[in-house]
């Protein structure tokens, strides 16, 4: 297994394994949702605003996630918001998608991120550092459908502190159907 920063020129294999891996887990709908999504993220959204990690076993990409900038409206700490992830499902449950998420955290500590977000299952995203955090802890960008959902990870030493305002996600995350 390798892990990388993804090349632009690998975004059509991106949205492909997110539309593949939704498709099996949850259904067409959600794939090809979650795959809108990704394609979405991948041409509308900044460079300086996206992180995009692999994990390819030989030229096969396995496993991918999208990181966008998250902003604060009262705050200038730096922050990256985990979504989606997809690790397609013959590789499920072997340690790729931590790995990947791992990998994804060290690169946004170097870039100097200070805290990385997600939304997602709580069981899974806490063995890689995230914590469960309240609505008025930060602000989602949405109302959330599940809350305790909600979770986020310092990625300096100081512990996670309440941000006030509004937060800011990439327009393409900025939908109500995905929170």
């Amino acid at each position: 297994m390798h892990l990388s920063l993804a090349t632009p020129d690998r975004n059509s294999e991106v949205t492909d394994l997110m539309r593949r891996t939704f498709t099996a887990s949850e259904g067409a709908e959600e794939g090809n949702l979650i795959g809108a999504l990704a394609q979405d993220l991948l041409t509308t959204t900044p460079s300086q605003d996206l992180r995009v990690f692999i994990a390819t076993a030989e030229t096969d990409v396995m496993g991918a996630i999208i990181w966008t900038r998250l902003q604060f409206e009262t705050n200038t700490r730096q922050a990256f918001l985990l979504s989606p992830v997809a690790i397609t499902p013959e590789w499920q449950g072997k340690g790729v998608g931590q790995a990947l998420i791992r990998y994804g955290l060290t690169d946004l500590q170097k870039q100097g991120v200070e805290m990385a977000l997600t939304y997602g299952d709580p069981s899974f995203y806490s063995k890689v550092g995230f914590q469960p955090i309240t609505e008025s802890m930060i602000k989602p960008p949405q109302p959330l459908a599940h809350p305790e959902g909600w979770l986020a990870q310092s990625l300096t030493s100081a512990t996670l502190q309440p941000v006030e305002g509004t937060t800011r996600c990439a327009p393409a995350l900025n939908h109500p159907d995905y929170w």
